[in-house]
């Protein structure tokens, strides 16, 4: 039997490990959050990392896409899938 693993999202990223953006998935409740992270850059492909979370309570996210720094709320964050394999060494600067 296997079991299906949930797609890692931006908020569940380990600070300064670089990814990149699979998809993107908006709640029910804010489907605009789609619209406004891609307008910020957060498109398939794109390299992403978390390099802090704001104490206490890690929310916001301090959040690096492409060559822009951003913070992001972790709701918004876990609308941010991640390709899940991840990439060698740091954030990309």
């Amino acid at each position: 039997m296997s079991a299906v693993l949930p797609v890692p999202t931006l908020a569940q990223a380990v600070i300064g490990q670089a990814h990149r953006v699979k998809a993107l998935q908006a709640p029910a409740h804010a489907p605009e959050w789609k619209q406004m992270l891609e307008e910020l850059g957060f498109v398939a492909g794109e390299h992403v990392a978390v390099l802090a979370r704001a104490m206490p309570g890690a929310d916001p996210l301090v959040v690096r896409i492409g060559q822009s720094t951003f913070a992001l709320r972790r709701a918004e964050a876990e609308c941010v899938e991640l390709d899940g394999s991840g990439l060698t060494g740091a954030a990309h600067a």
